[in-house]
């Protein structure tokens, strides 16, 4: 089992997880949740914390609070996604998210799309360091993308047994997709919705995807890949019928994927070289030194006139043409 945890992998594939992980967080204080700031315009009574919320002493946030942790946390997670310091770094960028996401989830609703990327933010500062490219295999590294992929698996199992814990068997014989097309269906999921007895089906199929999902832990290596693959597939419909992304969840998702493979930053140096570099731009160079040609024939001077006299198929030069009227002038005075 403790093998298992802690399988080594390549240090590249640490870094590239790691890089995509804080650029997420960076995209999401000014993407997904720029709202959280607007949390310290509404009365301090409606603060309800979490629970974690609570056992800590996190304080009610206010218009400083909440500013200071957006502030600090967006050039955090930039400095942290470039893997210098990756432990300072990283462990900033977990302390400020989790705040972050105590004040966006404690007035109401709490997501539970955000669950595997608070685990890998949490385990990558133990992976150490790591270089883009780097073969080398990590057991420290393994472990933190082994307990963000267990906490993928665990998004989906829990929801599951929420499923049947608030719901029962009547969430899969009721109307849940029906009612969440009506509310932010888009024109495929009206189609869809059409269909008779189908969105009864998916709903089934639902609960046996998310029920099935920790087999991903047991197929074969070959095949983890494109049962990943089908995950990203069921998230691509749901974007497509209702407009949920589960956009965090996402992203933690790739733990399972071969993202050493994935070098953008080289392969944007190689297009940047080929676009500055002026030996790409440059035309080849001739392969010896170019020779000037000039014209076969007398001058117009010489051509025009009539006595002068040049050898068929010959050059004519300045020299020869003088010789030429010479020649010319001797003829006429013989007699």
């Amino acid at each position: 089992m403790t093998g298992w945890l802690t399988e080594a992998v390549p240090r590249g594939r640490v870094a590239a997880f790691r890089t995509l992980v804080y650029l997420f967080v960076a995209a999401d204080l000014v993407v997904f949740t720029p709202w959280v700031r607007t949390r310290v315009d509404v009365p301090g009574d409606l603060y309800q914390p979490l629970l974690i919320g609570r056992l800590l002493p996190l304080p009610t946030p206010d218009p400083a609070l909440v500013g200071v942790v957006f502030w600090v946390l967006l050039v955090a997670a930039l400095l942290a996604a470039t893997g210098r310091a990756p432990r300072l770094l990283g462990w900033t960028v977990f302390a400020l998210y989790f705040e972050w996401m105590i004040v966006a989830m404690s007035y109401g609703k709490v997501d539970h799309d955000r669950f595997g990327l608070l685990v890998a933010l949490a385990a990558l500062p133990t992976a150490g360091r790591a270089r883009h490219g780097d073969p080398t295999r990590t057991e420290a590294g393994g472990w933190a993308l082994r307990v963000t992929q267990i906490a993928v698996i665990c998004t989906y199992f829990l929801a599951a047994w929420a499923k049947f814990r608030f719901g029962g068997l009547d969430w899969a014989t009721g109307s849940v997709l029906a009612r969440a097309i009506i509310r932010r269906g888009t024109d495929l999921a009206d189609v869809i919705a059409q269909v008779p007895h189908l969105l009864i089906v998916a709903q089934f199929g639902i609960l046996a995807f998310e029920l099935l999902s920790p087999l991903v832990f047991v197929v074969p290596a070959r095949w983890r890949t494109a049962v990943v693959g089908f995950f990203y597939s069921f998230h691509l419909a749901t974007i497509a019928t209702i407009t949920i992304s589960f956009a965090p969840h996402l992203v933690a998702m790739t733990a399972f994927l071969p993202l050493e493979k994935v070098r953008p930053v080289l392969l944007a140096r190689r297009l940047i070289g080929r676009r500055t570099d002026p030996a790409a731009t440059a035309p080849p160079a001739s392969a010896g030194p170019t020779l000037a040609v000039e014209p076969v024939g007398p001058p117009a001077s010489i051509a025009d006139d009539p006595r002068a006299v040049t050898s068929p198929g010959s050059a004519a030069s300045p020299g020869s043409a003088a010789s030429g009227e010479v020649a010319g002038a001797d003829a006429t005075a013989r007699p």
